[in-house]
């Protein structure tokens, strides 16, 4: 499933733009090393999914990823329960993470997504 962006504007396509969040959390320095059963840019998209479907619950989102295709949707090789995607993202610096947003809302303000989100003297919601 995915969302079909206006004609060319296919960078702003879901599949686009979820390939663009999984490059940019690529970046973000794991600071674990060695063999990590989940890596970084998995948890990172994970959480990333949860927020964007907006499970009611943790357990719901489990349950969407054990029975969905989130993995595919998302790009995710190697899908984290709850309890190790907690332990992945706990030692993330919040602002580790500023980057990637200023990178994305940069794609969709060059992109003209954000317009129809304006309000009170062109801020966006």
């Amino acid at each position: 499933m995915s969302i079909v962006a206006p004609k060319g504007r296919k960078y702003l396509s879901a599949d686009a733009l979820f390939g663009f969040v999984r490059k940019s959390f690529a970046t973000i320095a794991d600071n674990r090393g060695g063999d990590v059963e989940i890596p970084l840019p998995d948890a990172l998209m994970s959480a990333f999914a949860m927020f964007s479907l907006t499970s009611p619950s943790l357990l719901a989102f489990d349950k969407q990823r054990v029975e969905g295709n989130v993995e595919t949707i998302y790009g995710i090789q190697h899908a984290p329960c709850d309890t190790q995607r907690r332990e992945r993202l706990d030692p993330v610096l919040p602002e580790s993470l500023r980057p990637s947003f200023k990178s994305i809302f940069g794609q969709l303000q060059r992109g003209k997504a954000l317009e129809e989100m304006a309000f009170l003297e062109s801020h966006d919601l």
